[in-house]
């Protein structure tokens, strides 16, 4: 499963490694929370680090206007967000970009519990400035 075209390929690698474990065992038709925890459990287990649901500040031309909660945000540098749909819309994936240019994070992931089989997009944030 590990790319080696993709940016941090190997540790993108091992969290949808530890979802698809939590959808294996759990299956689909949890509610979104289930999953945030059962993933959480799956990455301790994995020594994966990560923050749940970590407080993102927005800002908008330099001042902030409010804050967010990823749902995980994991090696300190990707945002993981998760869903239970039934099916993702371009809605999910635009609400997945834009949080990854509003806390300026170069990549993401977008997980999908809700369908027979765990369905994940890797995102890249076009936008990214790396800190200098």
């Amino acid at each position: 499963m590990t790319h080696t075209n993709y940016k941090y390929s190997d540790q993108t690698s091992k969290i949808i490694g530890a979802a698809m474990k939590v959808h294996s065992a759990l299956g689909n038709g949890f509610q979104e929370v289930i999953y945030q925890r059962a993933l959480a459990i799956e990455l301790d287990i994995e020594n994966i680090p990560f923050q749940r649901e970590f407080e993102m500040p927005i800002h908008y031309r330099e001042v902030h206007i409010g804050t967010r909660r990823v749902d995980f945000l994991v090696y300190e540098n990707i945002s993981v967000e998760l869903k239970a749909v039934i099916e993702l819309q371009d809605v999910h994936l635009a609400q997945a970009k834009n949080y990854l240019e509003a806390y300026n994070l170069e990549v993401g992931l977008l997980i999908n519990f809700g369908e027979r089989s765990l369905k994940f997009k890797r995102l890249i944030n076009k936008k990214f400035k790396a800190a200098n």
